[in-house]
């Protein structure tokens, strides 16, 4: 086998499907190298198929998700009539309450309705729509929406609905202002992490990093309640918990006491045994 065949033989396999990776120049023996080229192709036959897959996938997930959307609008109504629901939701999600901040909890209590809707063609991207009361003191807009787009080149953008605060109510200027003085008095670790909830919605510079925006997507919408409930779901695991320490406390009191009683058993033979020696010993004196 010549280097020229080692060559083209290395090459070939480095241009398939990228599963097999050939860091530097290696020989290797007829059959070795025809078993690899088999590999390399059979794996290419494999890679097609789950291509296609993946398209058949998303022609389910579409249809899905019109039969879905009656659904999604029921419950949604059904939420309006509790209280302060996604901001609830929003605070017991580890990932999305740690991004807001005191005085935006205000503010979103004032939030109605969620909704995300993915685009016809599902590859392209999806929305997220927020439904603010018109009571809200904070801003004017009664929606405020975040677009994710994925272009054909595959470089994702995103773009937001302008916030019109109202006067003395800009969230985002103060959290701008707040992150300004912490940088001035030599808080670095709050100056290093500006993110809020309206500042990632105003955000657009790098929605390749928003995951935000995909936990959303991914983990509350397709569920909300679980988040809500969490409270309520932990308590009930921590009762549960709670009863079995106990239980495991009486089991340990059952096994404890039976060894003190041994070891008192134990110690009141050694006194019978000392008392019946001396006595013994006594009768043999008297005798």
């Amino acid at each position: 086998m010549t280097s020229t065949e080692n060559g083209v033989k290395k090459a070939k396999l480095e241009s398939s499907s990228g599963s097999v990776v050939v860091p530097e120049e290696r020989d290797f023996d007829d059959e070795t190298q025809k078993a690899l080229e088999e590999i390399d192709a059979t794996q290419n036959e494999i890679d097609s198929l789950n291509e296609k897959a993946s398209e058949e996938i998303l022609k389910v997930e579409q249809r899905h998700n019109g039969l879905r959307k009656p659904y999604f609008e029921k419950r949604s109504e059904v939420i309006r009539r509790i209280p302060k629901f996604w901001l609830t939701a929003f605070i017991n999600h580890p990932k999305i309450s740690a991004v807001i901040e005191e005085d935006e909890e205000d503010c979103l209590r004032h939030l109605s309705k969620v909704e995300v809707e993915e685009f016809e063609d599902i590859k392209s991207g999806y929305r997220i729509k927020f439904t603010f009361n018109p009571e809200n003191p904070y801003f004017s807009n009664e929606f405020l929406t975040k677009e994710f787009h994925l272009g054909i080149n595959g470089d994702p953008s995103s773009q937001s609905t302008p916030i019109r605060w109202k006067e003395g109510f800009d969230l985002a200027a103060k959290a701008a202002q707040r992150v300004a003085s912490n940088k001035s008095s030599g808080a670095r670790k709050r100056a290093l992490l500006p993110l809020t909830f309206f500042s990632w919605f105003s955000d657009s510079s790098d929605p390749s990093m928003d995951d935000i925006a995909e936990v959303i997507k991914d983990e509350m919408w397709p569920n909300p309640l679980q988040y809500f409930l969490v409270p309520d779901i932990e308590v009930e695991n921590g009762g549960e918990e709670e009863e079995d320490d106990l239980e495991e406390e009486e089991v340990d009191e059952s096994v404890v006491v039976p060894e003190e009683e041994e070891e008192e058993d134990f110690e009141d033979e050694e006194i019978d045994e000392s008392e019946g020696g001396g006595g013994g010993t006594g009768t043999s004196a008297a005798e």
